[in-house]
């Protein structure tokens, strides 16, 4: 069976358009904003007129909201954000005629205006929660976790010269963390995460593959790309540091730990060494460039499959860790879900997904017949 769902317009339900509703498709992403699009059937009114086009409550800005529960009776909001485009297609005598709204999460709120700003004196977790809270987000608590050092008046203060969306996501990518805003179960209690990945904790969901009674999804495309660094050197000379060999180093440490036994270097058996040229004010901020480079780059398994949300009882969210198992002894295990996308008629959600993580599983045990394990 489907999940049950809700359309939320300014916190009200809008029944009549969750039940009119021939087609609903969400996308909610780790380092992108949520988007979302709705496909609805324009009636003629008894003025002879167009009923939804002029309907106020999907008006340019609209608050817009989506929850959805599956068998486990967890109300997840899957979106909350801003009608931002209509695209209305008109059939004669209204049989087919159609209304197809797309909407942005609440992260367009911080595209709007582009600033010039200077901060000093504080560290880019705090500038993230500062931001947040302008607009009203609240700060993930683990913002402030492996922070950068303060930008002082006495080095380098730091320069924001953009939206605070563009501002923000470009500090995360330079940090190794992610930049998002996001409704966990109720629409207008959004959170602003300026955080790394949080690859700890049980998985939220089991995925299992290849078992006639167990079995919750069908099939997976797993790919692994192991061109990309596993070790970085960033070296600089510092006014702080008189060292005539300046500070930093090589360093093959990401900051995150491998989901499975054999990180990249592991894998692949050697070391790939990128060379990191930065600006920074000490040695702290430095390895931290250098382990942002590693941590992007360490993401070099991905797993792409489709789930019924009937079939597996529960609703995928981007940012959790999910479970995959029965998919043999190099691929299975934990993931971290980057990405889904939700497609929701009145039959069915399913959910299309993107699974990431930074290891794969131990090779098996030689076995009599050369590492077959017979």
């Amino acid at each position: 069976m489907a999940s049950s769902f809700t359309i939320l317009i300014a916190g009200q339900a809008a029944n009549d358009l969750s039940t009119a509703m021939s087609e609903l498709d969400i996308e909610e992403n780790v380092d992108m904003p949520g988007a979302l699009s709705i496909t609805l059937p324009i009636k003629r009114t008894d003025a002879g007129d167009y009923d939804l086009p002029n309907d106020t409550r999907l008006a340019p800005l609209s608050n817009i909201a989506i929850t959805a529960a599956a068998k486990d009776g967890q109300v997840q909001c899957l979106f909350d954000g801003y009608v931002l485009s209509h695209a209305t297609h008109l059939d004669t005598g209204t049989v087919s005629s159609t209304l197809k709204v797309w909407g942005q999460d609440a992260t367009w709120l911080m595209n709007t205006t582009e600033n010039v700003k200077e901060w000093a004196d504080v560290t880019d977790g705090a500038v993230a929660n500062t931001i947040f809270g302008n607009y009203g987000f609240t700060p993930d608590s683990a913002n402030t976790d492996d922070d950068t050092p303060a930008h002082t008046s006495d080095g380098h203060t730091l320069m924001q010269r953009a939206t605070d969306a563009q501002f923000l996501r470009r500090l995360a990518r330079r940090n190794g963390k992610l930049f998002r805003v996001y409704c966990t179960d109720t629409p207008g209690q959004r959170t602003g995460s300026f955080a790394k990945p949080s690859l700890d904790g049980d998985p939220a969901v089991t995925l299992t593959l290849n078992d006639s009674t167990a079995a919750t999804i069908d099939a997976v495309d797993i790919t692994w790309d192991v061109m990309r660094p596993s070790a970085t050197l960033a070296m600089q000379t510092l006014f702080t540091d008189s060292s005539p060999d300046g500070a930093g180093g090589t360093t093959s440490d990401s900051g995150l730990d491998p989901m499975e036994a054999q990180g990249l270097s592991d894998f692949v058996g050697t070391t790939v060494t990128s060379l990191l040229t930065t600006t920074v004010d000490d040695g702290q901020e430095l390895t931290e460039r250098a382990q942002s480079v590693l941590r992007e780059a360490g993401w070099f398994v991905r797993c792409q499959g489709t789930a019924d949300v009937g079939r597996v009882g529960s609703i995928l969210r981007a940012g959790t860790v999910v479970q995959l198992d029965a998919a043999g002894s190099l691929h299975s295990g934990k993931y971290f879900v980057w990405s889904v996308r939700h497609k929701i008629t009145a039959e069915k959600h399913t959910m299309d997904f993107v699974l990431m993580r930074n290891a794969v599983g131990a090779p098996p045990s030689a076995g009599p017949l050369g590492g077959l394990g017979l």
